[in-house]
């Protein structure tokens, strides 16, 4: 067996990689509340005791936008637990600091500041449940960039167009270009990649040398037309994709055979709902990265509580069970019980090999009673079970199979079905699509003839979840004053009918247009002012505001925070460019987006001796390249079996790599 210090040599990259931690949910509930915490704290300890130069994480560290103090608490005691020390930085960055963390006052990476001990840069993006809000647009993460925890990266405050520039990163022979992107609504971001708003830069000079690492937090499957993110839309320059945001674990990279790049889907480390994507085994990754080839180690998490989940149909029994019996309820209830006593057994017996994972396991019996049968009381049954789960109060899930009663394809929304799931399940619901289900498929005296189902959708989300109280009523007043300045205009009859047409008319040609999230954007705008009119009202204080950040001006790299100085701390560290480089000029994507000379900026390295040494680099668009981009690259991942032997780095050719020779 290959040792670990032969593997791990001067030019290799280690670094861990998790997404969607969700820390502080269900945090006061008895049982459940530490969960989190517990597999947080596995994850650092892990990095630590693997010696990885950096954590990666892909979004959706904390599971609300406001953490509580307790949540925020706990993040920052462990980062500094394990984070903070005077171990040295192997690695060095190259590009422009103050590009890569423009949004924030202090636009350096934070083991190069001065006023801190950083052991293991932790580098993030933000996802859906900790997005930017409010006025100044501030999300959990950049409380912890402020303190020197995290390294807040991707982020974007434009709503029309996004501009990547890669942190650079070296260590030895090795290079990284990490490019990130934080969560926005799926919608926006699937539009801007089809109007080419899209664009990535990459390094002029010795472009074939780096390894491209992109980091995404968006809808992987599709939910809709337009409500999700095609691998597809990804440049073909890649060669390692991160998504967050899917909570099923997929974190073997599977390559990309459209675009020739791997994809790995770490999932959650936490069961935030009992489907069944949340019971599949949980991973963190440990990457290697040696010039252009890269092996990705599974890593189980031990800490995470089991989740075990079945599907019963009744009518797959009809030997044992006939809907018609007096008693045939007391017999699918014992079933039910044998059902769950099987999935406890399994539990233990798997615990009986772990003993760090929780006692108690999640359990879920979903059951089909369609075909005539009753459901029994679930309360009921779960008091069987209430000393030996962590979710006695929704063991059981019934539902049934939707029947197609309805003509010409109408739908209806089953609101029984809805109202019989459990409230974490409910938590998993987007509010824009119940609303806009539940008008499209209601009956036409009351449905929407002035809003539509999209626009009015996303004011209630922004009522929901970011507590902007006027919202709606400002989106109504809002789209009021331009449908009766585009009835003026029209000159329209004063006809029923034909203002009524007129109406319809309007509505339908702003559907799934920009202008929809404009009215939106400008809703929420007049909401704010609102609430700066009236200081004093208790119900407007809070500063709340829409989650994308369209009414915030980009700061000018004039504006940033000066770069502290350069001095040592006599920890022989590697130190990279604070920002010294000028600012490049911002090009459109590759695809066919342009091709203007880029601008060349030099990028300031600084040795332990603490001179300047100057290094002319080049960040450009990204072109199309073929699969030849990749004939040099090879790849190598473990399969299923977490404890085979591991060589990262074997020369010869692999089935699974991108076209070696």
């Amino acid at each position: 067996m290959t040792s670990e210090s032969t593997l791990d040599d001067e030019d290799t990259f280690k670094i861990l990689i998790a997404t969607d931690i969700h820390l502080g949910y269900m945090e006061k509930d008895a049982i459940r509340g530490n969960d989190t915490f517990e597999t947080f704290d596995e994850i650092l300890k892990c990095a630590k005791q693997n010696n990885v130069d950096f954590i990666l994480l892909g979004g959706d560290l904390f599971h609300d936008n406001k953490p509580s103090r307790r949540t925020m608490h706990k993040c920052m005691e462990l980062l500094r637990k394990y984070c903070m020390g005077d171990q040295p930085i192997m690695f060095e960055i190259l590009s422009d600091q103050a590009v890569n963390f423009g949004n924030s006052n202090f636009p350096w990476v934070n083991y190069l500041d001065e006023n801190l001990n950083i052991s293991i840069p932790v580098f993030s993006v933000h996802g859906n449940h900790d997005d930017p809000t409010g006025a100044d647009g501030l999300c959990a993460l950049d409380l912890l960039s402020c303190a020197g925890l995290v390294n807040h990266f991707g982020r974007s405050r434009s709503v029309e167009k996004i501009e990547i520039s890669p942190l650079l990163l070296a260590k030895g022979s090795s290079r990284i270009a990490l490019y990130g992107i934080g969560s926005m609504h799926d919608e926006r971001l699937y539009r801007m990649f089809i109007n080419n708003q899209v664009t990535m830069l990459r390094p002029r000079e010795d472009e074939s040398s780096w390894f491209n690492l992109f980091v995404i937090h968006q809808n992987r499957s599709k939910h809709g037309a337009t409500n999700y993110i095609p691998e597809q839309f990804l440049d073909d320059f890649l060669d390692l994709v991160v998504w967050g945001h899917e909570h099923e674990c997929k974190i073997a990279p599977v390559r990309n055979e459209q675009q020739l790049f791997y994809v790995t889907q770490p999932g959650s480390s936490v069961v935030t709902s009992l489907s069944p994507g949340e019971a599949v085994k949980k991973h963190i990754g440990l990457l290697r990265v040696k010039g252009r080839k890269m092996n990705l180690q599974k890593i189980p998490l031990q800490t995470v509580r089991q989740f075990f989940i079945q599907d019963v149909v009744l009518g797959d029994h009809l030997d044992l069970f006939n809907p018609d019996h007096p008693k045939v309820m007391q017999k699918v209830e014992a079933f039910c019980q044998e059902k769950v006593e099987e999935m406890l057994e399994e539990a233990e017996r798997e615990r009986l090999g772990n003993p760090l994972a929780p006692e108690k396991p999640l359990i879920r019996l979903r059951v089909d009673y369609s075909g005539g049968f009753d459901a029994f009381n679930t309360m009921r049954f779960s008091q069987k079970f209430v000393d030996r789960l962590a979710n006695p109060k929704d063991v059981i899930l019934f539902f049934r199979h939707r029947e197609n009663k309805n003509i010409k394809g109408e739908e209806s929304i089953d609101f029984d079905m809805l109202l019989s799931r459990t409230s974490s399940d409910v938590m998993q619901l987007r509010v824009e699509d119940l609303v806009k289900q539940y008008f499209e498929t209601a009956e036409k005296n009351v449905q929407l003839s002035l809003l539509t189902e999209q626009g009015m959708g996303k004011a209630v989300q922004e009522f929901v979840d970011k507590e902007e109280r006027d919202a709606i009523e400002e989106l109504i007043n809002y789209q009021l004053e331009k449908t009766q300045r585009h009835l003026t205009e029209r000159s329209v009859e004063a006809v029923e009918e034909k203002i009524d047409e007129e109406v319809r008319r309007f509505r339908e040609s702003k559907k799934n247009t920009a202008e929809e999230d404009e009215e939106v954007r400008e809703a929420i705008s007049r909401a704010k002012a609102h609430r700066a009119e009236h200081p004093g009202d208790p119900m407007l204080d809070d500063d709340f505001s829409i989650s994308e950040e369209g009414d915030i001006a980009m700061d000018s790299d004039d504006s940033s925070a000066p770069a502290p100085s350069t001095r040592g701390r006599g920890r022989g560290r590697a130190r990279g460019s604070r920002g010294a480089a000028a600012p490049f000029e911002p090009k459109p994507l590759g695809r066919g987006r342009g091709q203007r000379a880029p601008a060349i900026s030099p990028v300031h390295i600084v040795d332990d001796s603490d001179e300047d040494v100057s290094v002319t680099g080049v960040l450009r668009p990204a072109q199309r390249q073929g699969p030849q981009s990749h004939s040099h690259m090879g790849v190598n991942y473990d399969d299923d079996d977490d404890d085979d032997e591991f060589d990262p780095f074997k020369s010869s050719s692999s089935s699974r790599g991108r076209g070696r020779r």
